[in-house]
């Protein structure tokens, strides 16, 4: 039995299943003195020529990317989905480190989807997850949530305004989304007898709008768990000790530090930015956070307009290198830009990127940590974003021809043959490219990727650094279509070139065996 010091009240097989099954596999520091590295960090990956590209292809604007560095700190990537399961995972460790939390309760949190996808990740150890949404909340948020195992509470009203918004009460909507929310519990099993006793402050919650205080009512009443996101200083603590020294631990890798660059993120609770300004201001004493907004009429999935960011907690513009109020309807054309090349991000963080893109144009700096907060896959069937991954894994020779420009590669995959310089030249000549842009894969590591399913380190070297496709070629198409299915398998974009070189050899009337040899090696 393991001896513990904490309370008898603290549920320590939860605390011993929470740090195993989930703490284990999101980033967090290793040493319990805060020092050291980040287990689990998300990628920091140089978006700088995919940015170059799209401002000139989508807006018509010339950036030199010899002068630029543009980093996007993929929280996409995070086991969860999202950047809010930093401050998901302090939060709850703590509850259940103190006994504020005990298997069989419910907690219940007001959410725009991704803190609540972030609770979901509880269902595992048995954990029961209540949010509180809003009837704008996407469609595809929804589902996600359903997937998740979160059950939803669906309110007539906008998500969690600032609170204490000066709205006249209207009564008589007020009751009658007291009302819904009255039929949804029941359906859910939750005692309405509770909810009635309370109605009158469950009511004038919802004049207000103010679903903030009206989640932490209902785990008052329930005796459930509220994380209060908006108002736990733990939801900035996790990015200040956390996010901030993994960026800054990664940017040392590429040979700088975080008193380099300008930081953009788009404001949800303000946890993020206040976390990484409070890091930032301690380590090297600069304001490098930037804060980016939707315009006032706008609505961008998880993110506050200025007017409503106002009066949170952990809104705090003195923290701040500056404050922006940018048009998510010219971010769209980002947004699906990026999505076309197979970049999983969401609406916040195409926000974000597209005011990175405007403060390189206007001057206003030109090293750049973009956070993506969240992935594009839930905010498809709103935007209508066409996603590169849906392209079939074969093409043929027209198709690839027309194509070549966007494969960052191609590579010859084959576990017996490799081709000879006439194979090479023919391949480039079909294909429209250079010869110098026919890579050669190993016979011993085209073996290794299909036995093993794993990307050996020498065809890891041949791919191309910038996320784009890579074309495979080889004598049939039969293993090159299966190297594709293993490369797409551990998300690395690939097409096969239908029928190999043997099509290409009957085309231009030359023999195979002028074109391959069996490998050597």
């Amino acid at each position: 039995m393991r001896q513990s010091s904490f309370s008898p009240q603290v549920d320590e097989n939860l605390l011993g299943r929470f740090e195993e099954e989930i703490l284990s596999k999101t980033p967090h520091v290793v040493r319990r003195d805060g020092a050291g590295p980040i287990a689990n960090p998300t990628p920091l990956v140089d978006l700088t020529n995919a940015l170059t590209e799209c401002a000139r292809v989508e807006y018509g604007i010339s950036i030199d990317p010899k002068t630029v560095r543009v980093f996007g700190k993929l929280d996409s990537q995070i086991f969860g989905g999202s950047v809010k399961v930093r401050p998901a995972v302090e939060i709850i460790r703590d509850a259940i480190a103190a006994g504020k939390l005990r298997s069989g309760q419910k907690i219940f949190e007001a959410t725009s989807g991704n803190f609540g996808l972030a609770l979901g990740m509880l269902r595992s150890l048995g954990l029961e997850v209540i949010v509180l949404v809003s009837r704008k909340l996407q469609g595809g948020v929804l589902d996600e949530l359903k997937n998740e195992g979160v059950r939803s509470v669906n309110l007539d009203v906008d998500i969690c305004p600032a609170p204490g918004l000066k709205i006249d009460p209207n009564l008589v909507v007020a009751k009658a989304a007291a009302a819904s929310v009255r039929e949804q519990l029941a359906q859910l099993g939750l005692d309405t007898s509770v909810f009635d006793n309370a109605r009158g402050d469950m009511e004038a919650l919802l004049a207000k709008q103010d679903v903030i205080s009206l989640a932490k009512l209902f785990a008052k009443l329930y005796d459930g768990f509220c994380p209060e996101q908006y108002d736990n200083e733990l939801n900035v603590r996790s990015h200040e000790t956390t996010t901030a020294p993994e960026i800054d631990q990664q940017l040392k890798s590429y040979g700088y530090s975080l008193g380099d660059f300008r930081i953009i993120t788009a404001f949800g609770t303000g946890g993020t930015s206040a976390g990484l300004a409070k890091y930032a201001q301690a380590k090297y004493g600069q304001k490098p956070v930037h804060v980016v907004f939707p315009l006032a009429n706008q609505d961008v999935a998880g993110i506050r307009t200025r007017d409503k960011a106002i009066g949170l907690r952990f809104y705090q513009p003195e923290l701040y290198g500056g404050e922006h109020e940018v048009d998510f309807e010219a971010a769209r054309r980002l947004l699906r830009f990026f999505a076309g090349r197979g970049h999983d991000i969401g609406e916040s963080g195409a926000l974000a990127l597209y005011s990175a893109l405007q403060m390189i144009n206007y001057g206003a700096g030109n090293n750049f940590v973009v956070m993506i907060a969240d992935g594009l896959q839930k905010y498809l069937a709103d935007l209508d974003v066409p996603v590169e991954t849906s392209d079939p894994l074969e093409v043929n020779v027209e198709e690839a021809n027309s194509k070549q420009p966007s494969y960052g590669e191609v590579l010859w995959t084959h576990a017996m043959f490799v081709p000879r310089e006439e194979g090479i030249k023919l391949v480039a000549e079909a294909l429209g490219c250079d010869r110098d842009k026919v890579k050669i894969a190993t016979a011993r590591d085209v073996q290794a990727l299909i036995t093993t399913e794993k990307i050996p380190a020498g065809i890891n070297g041949l791919l191309p650094k910038d996320k784009s496709k890579t074309l495979l070629v080889c004598m049939a198409g039969g293993t090159s279509l299966r190297v594709a299915e293993v490369l797409t398998k551990n998300g690395v974009g690939a097409q096969s070139l239908t029928g190999g070189i043997m099509n290409l050899s009957q085309t231009s009337n030359r023999q195979p065996e002028d074109l391959v040899q069996v490998a050597t090696e």
